[in-house]
């Protein structure tokens, strides 16, 4: 079958069989998720969704990483900008607490893409997956990840929470609270023991596995698949999980208002985040959440 790449500033996209893969291509930020890489990233997405030679989407990192969340350099850079240009012009992220609400749907708009395509979207995990990354992730409709991916919300310890909130339709509340009131990570194995993920592999199978699920799928007739995966994202939107992503944005946007958070932001300007991630985990030892089985 005919295959094409084809790049943007942060995706590469290419189609072959009948699948075709979305790659976050930023790696030396670590595939860290900005404006732009998510505009292209939802215009690659609608590509694939439309084109007759795919049924199956694969989203994928380039580098040592799945997605290792938001890209905090750029945002707190995009702050400082609004913070000097003329008072009123544009919503500001540091504004009121309606405006951070406003901006946060924004990015959710991009992220829920996968969730509202009519083609079934598979996560292929890697290495860390861990904040915005895993907002990416959840919207997917299959997890695939490595025995020793790190996927998780360390953010929640000082920053916020998740804008995008599917954790409890993966873990249930009791495991959603264990890892957001922490921000714990769970390896591969273990999250996919929690139903976190569907599946994890050794990592040097992760390939092999997720084109056989893949290309197993990419079989079937494309509309048939889009029936199948349409009724369960439908029963989610009936149980309220769209309603429960404008409450997650908007909760995020509270939770910015916390000491917690001003304290976090106060050590970023006197040890740089680097610095101030690393006071922020201390107490977490591992910061690896393990299941007794």
């Amino acid at each position: 079958m005919a295959k094409w790449i084809r790049s943007t500033d942060f995706i590469a996209f290419s189609v072959a069989n009948g699948v075709a893969t979305v790659r976050l291509n930023r790696p030396d930020r670590r595939n860290a998720l900005s404006h732009d890489l998510l505009r292209e990233y939802r215009d690659a997405l609608l590509e694939a969704d439309d084109l007759r030679a795919v049924s199956v989407v694969v989203v994928e990192g380039a580098g040592t990483d799945f997605c290792a969340g938001y890209d905090m350099k750029a945002s707190y850079a995009r702050y400082a900008s609004e913070a000097d240009a003329p008072e009123g012009t544009y919503r500001s992220g540091m504004g009121s607490f309606d405006d951070d609400a406003w901006k946060l749907e924004r990015y959710a708009e991009l992220l829920r893409t996968p969730f509202d395509l009519h083609k079934p979207v598979i996560a292929k995990i890697h290495g860390h997956c861990v904040a915005g990354g895993t907002d990416l992730a959840l919207y997917c409709d299959l997890l695939i990840a490595a025995d020793d991916a790190r996927i998780g919300f360390p953010a929640t310890r000082a920053m916020g929470s998740p804008p995008n909130h599917m954790w409890i339709y993966h873990v249930g509340p009791q495991w959603a609270k264990r890892l957001l009131l922490t921000g714990d990570v769970l390896l591969g194995r273990d999250a996919a023991k929690l139903g976190l993920v569907m599946q994890s592999v050794p990592a040097a199978e992760l390939d092999a596995e997720v084109a056989r699920q893949a290309g197993a799928m990419a079989s079937l007739d494309p509309e048939l698949l889009a029936c199948n995966k349409r009724i369960v994202n439908l029963a989610l939107e009936v149980g309220g999980a769209t309603v429960m992503q404008r409450l997650a944005a908007e909760m995020d946007a509270r939770a910015h208002l916390t000491r917690a958070k001003r304290d976090f932001d106060a050590d970023v300007q006197a040890l740089g985040f680097k610095g101030a991630v690393r006071k922020r985990d201390e107490p977490f030892g591992t910061g690896v959440a393990r299941p007794s089985w």
